[in-house]
């Protein structure tokens, strides 16, 4: 009897360390339950011509979100005229790994074309056509992909960080009945989808409580919204833990989904220190600022690594408020922050290298949150 009793514990404690190893070696796998594991990609990702990126993303990753092919320029880029292909080919290897897909952006101040705005003469439209304009713009593109995409970011980045409205040409001419509207019609066209607002430096209170203000105006009128992006666009040192935590629990406590939409850490200066993501906040390249172009050292990576861990833990710990969790690209030599805010820097964001090599000592400090 004993002996049976301990080869039971023996086969039972290697069924545990297998578990444990299997287990150990994608991040989709470790945190299956806890939150889904996302990556944006672009066009060499999704049409497969980025062949060192496909194995990396279906180990990995579980959810999709395009990094530019669903923005208005790439999809809609003339009166008219669509480009579907990029967005079919990344829905397809979506399905092939058996990942959700986000819709990243249906309307966006930025990287939107300007006859977007104006008619056949260059003038501006009026409200209610560029309100039309919009419209028909979702009901193309989100009646495409009905039933094939998880979730929209329906509207991105309409507020400064001081919670003021974007003075964008959608707010001028449409103030915020174009954030409504949009809701409106994306819900109309697929009502399955889940519909988010996003945004960056969310950390900041401001911003956070005009985004949680407009989110339960549109609920107060009858009009759906699921939850809030936080785009996490992070640095070592800040924002601190204690204030990205504020946001979630405000957001939370609200009624709101919450996921992190954009997350990578930047371990380069920059000229004004800023964590955000407002594109349009640029510099002429100035190689002070791109100050470790052969590589982390020791330190920076060991800080890179203990921020990477201190976050999940924090992720980990409101897993019952958190449905996601986005990296805002697959490896390091793809990340946008090679050229923001200034172009030519060398950049190390993300969990893989520019050689799509595992940073198996953030990889496994993140997979060790979720396993304790």
């Amino acid at each position: 009897m004993k002996t049976q009793l301990r080869i039971f514990i023996y086969i039972l404690a290697i069924s545990i360390f297998n578990t444990s190893y299997v287990s150990s070696q994608s991040l989709k796998k470790s945190y299956e339950g806890i939150f889904d594991i996302g990556a944006a990609v672009g066009v060499r990702e999704a049409n497969g011509t980025d062949t060192k990126a496909f194995p990396i993303l279906d180990k990995h990753f579980n959810s999709l979100t395009p990094e530019n092919l669903m923005k208005w320029g790439s999809i809609h880029p003339r009166l008219g005229q669509y480009n579907f292909e990029p967005m079919d080919r990344l829905v397809a290897l979506a399905e092939k790994i058996d990942a959700r897909v986000i819709g990243h952006t249906l309307v966006w101040h930025n990287q939107t074309p300007d006859w977007v705005y104006e008619d056949e003469n260059g003038e501006r439209l009026s409200k209610d056509a560029l309100l039309h304009r919009m419209e028909e713009h979702i009901e193309a593109v989100a009646g495409r992909y009905k039933g094939k995409v998880f979730g929209y970011d329906v509207v991105n980045e309409a507020f400064f960080d001081d919670g003021q409205y974007r003075t964008s040409k959608w707010y001028e001419t449409a103030g915020k009945d174009f954030i409504k509207r949009a809701f409106i019609k994306t819900q109309e066209v697929d009502p399955d989808a889940e519909l988010y607002y996003n945004d960056y430096n969310m950390w900041k209170p401001e911003k956070t409580d005009a985004a949680i203000q407009l989110a339960k105006e549109l609920r107060k009128e009858g009009i759906r919204i699921d939850g809030i992006g936080m785009q996490g666009h992070y640095g070592l040192d800040s924002p601190s833990l204690e204030i990205i935590e504020t946001a979630i629990n405000k957001i939370a406590d609200a009624g709101f989904k919450v996921m992190f939409t954009e997350v990578d850490i930047d371990v380069l200066p920059n000229p004004v220190n800023r964590h955000g993501a407002d594109i349009d906040a640029t510099f002429p390249a100035d190689e002070s600022y791109n100050i470790y172009k052969e590589g982390l050292p020791d330190e920076i990576q060991a800080k890179l690594v203990s921020r990477y861990k201190e976050l999940f833990e924090l992720f980990k710990k409101h897993e019952e408020k958190i449905t996601r969790i986005t990296f805002w690209g697959v490896h390091d030599g793809g990340s946008w922050l090679n050229n923001w805010p200034m172009p030519g820097r060398t950049a190390y964001p993300l969990l893989f290298d520019k050689d799509y090599q595992e940073k198996k000592d953030i990889i496994q400090a993140v997979i060790d949150v979720a396993q304790n």
